[in-house]
Order: C-alpha cells, then structure tokens, then sequence
C-alpha cells in the first residue's frame, strides 16, 4: 500500500489565488514529533525556573544560602570546640589537684548568643553569625586560662620533682644502726657526753656510700675526730655529711645523683671500727637523718 499524502490549501486574505501544499504521511509524524518534544522542553524549563525559585525563596527564608551554609557549617566546628575545651577544662582540674593546686573558676559553659529579634531578610544569618562570633571570643578566652593553667601546673610539678630528687630520703649505705641521733651521748673513746649530732651505720671497711639523694659536693676535708669527710649541698637548705671514710670518690663542685657511688666506709679520725656517720643539717641546724629516711629503708 503507498504512502498515504494531504493537500493543505492556503487561502490567502484579498484577490490572491489559493495555493495547495502537498505534504507526506512521514512528514506529518516529524511535526507531531517536534511539537511534542517543543512542548516537552519548555515544561521542563518552566519546572526547573518554578523550582529555582521556590528553592532560593526556602533558602531565603531559612537564612541557609551560600553565606548562611558557611556560617552553619562554622556553627557546628565550634560546637564541637566548646566540647574538646570543656574536656580539657575536666582534665586541667584533675591535674591541679594532683598537683596540689586550687581549681580554677572555668565555667565550662558556652557563651550566651543574642536575644532573638523579628525574622527579616537576611536576619537569620546575622544573628547566626553574631552568636558565632560570640562563641568564638569566649572560646579563645577559655584557651588563655586554660594554657596559663597548664604553665602553673608544669612550673609546679617541676619545683616539686626538683625538691624531692633533691631530698635526702634512703641510707647511704647498708650496715646496722650502732647510734642513733642524740642530743646528750656518751662518747665511748672520750668518756663524755656530748650530743651526737648524726647516726652511726656499722659496715665492713670499704663498703659503698652513696648519695642519698641529688647534690653538688660542697667540701671534702679532713677533721679533727671525724677523719676524711664529704659534705654535699642538696638546695634548699639541705646538707649532708659523711665521716669517718676511708675513700672519697667525687670532687668539690661534681653533681650526683640519689643512689650515686660517692666514698666508702672507713675507720678514720676517732673511731672504735669501720662505720659511717652521717648527718643532716636543714638551715645550718642538725636533725635526726632517720626523719629523711623512707619507711623500710632503715637497716635493722
């Protein structure tokens, strides 16, 4: 079967003769095609201009347009801040208290945004951006307190580690307790009594001494009943003394350390036998070196 045709006649307007238009069945199915497909673009055009500018009226009226996501996006970083702070804000109490420091006043608390006012364009974001920038002066503030602390508490430690690795706190060598500190003792080579300004720790000759904690070696001398003697300055107004040794191993002006070989026990000046005396003065004023000395560490 062929083709099928129509004649389309133009019939023009005034004295013009009509004019016919051959057209194909083929023909006919591309224009309805175009038709559709035209109608079809411009729908969707008309949908995606509809919702473009329903989309930017939500946005607007939402206060979440480009400025306002960075804002809400900067929102939410500084709220997980304000919890990383208050975090270490827990941490800086527990730390002052072991180092026996007072807590400090942190509030821990985020800072008050702006009083609500009347929605108008753009005001969302203004206020956002406001208690933002609130938030983040506030944060700032905690951070200075909060490193200003940590310094106190380092600075604290610090002295605190010092002192005690400074403190005389074991014996200095290993023996047995022959005479204890004493303010009125009889002497047994000079028959008198007199105080007895340290402790007498009995040993094999040349057995270890040690530092009993860290110092500079302030005097090694010879004198007159007490034989070969080394003085150590520990700070803080410690001191400490050995005498009767047979060997000083340091020199005057050397740093050691608690546990260091410094001498050994000996027999010189006036003594009965191999022992050490030892003594502790605290401001230039003797006291029983068994107060500095840790529990158990006492030889029997």
């Amino acid at each position: 079967m062929g083709q099928r045709h129509w004649t389309v006649v133009i019939v023009p307007h005034g004295s013009d003769s009509p004019r016919t238009l051959a057209i194909s069945e083929t023909t006919v199915r591309a224009l309805k095609w175009f038709a559709g497909a035209t109608a079809g673009v411009v729908l969707c055009a008309g949908v995606m201009l509809t919702v473009s500018i329903a989309r930017g009226g939500l946005l607007a009226a939402f206060g979440l347009d480009s400025t306002g996501r960075t804002v809400a996006a900067m929102r939410t970083r500084v709220t997980v801040l304000q919890d990383t702070i208050a975090s270490l804000e827990r941490r800086n109490d527990q730390m002052r208290l072991f180092a026996g420091l007072p807590a400090t006043d942190s509030a821990g608390t985020t800072p008050p945004g702006l009083a609500a006012g009347p929605d108008t364009p753009g005001s969302s974001i203004g206020r956002l951006a406001s208690e933002t920038r609130t938030d983040i002066d506030g944060l700032i503030r905690r951070a200075n307190d909060l490193s200003a602390s940590f310094t106190e508490v380092s600075i604290h430690l610090s002295k605190n580690v010092e002192r005690l690795s400074n403190t005389p706190s074991i014996m200095p060598t290993t023996g047995w307790l022959s005479s204890e500190f004493s303010r009125a003792r009889f002497h047994p080579i000079l028959h008198l009594t007199r105080p007895h300004e340290g402790i007498d720790l009995a040993a094999p000759y040349g057995t270890p001494v040690v530092a009993p904690a860290a110092g500079v070696v302030e005097r090694v001398t010879v004198q007159t009943g007490y034989g070969n003697v080394l003085e150590i300055d520990h700070g803080n107004g410690v001191e400490t003394k050995y005498a009767h040794l047979s060997r000083i191993d340091v020199h005057v002006g050397q740093h050691v350390t608690r546990g260091q070989p410094i001498a050994a026990v000996g027999n010189s000046g006036l003594s009965t036998g191999p022992h050490l005396h030892y003594e502790v003065h605290v401001n230039g004023k003797v006291v029983d070196p068994l107060t500095y000395v840790l529990p158990g560490a006492i030889p029997e």
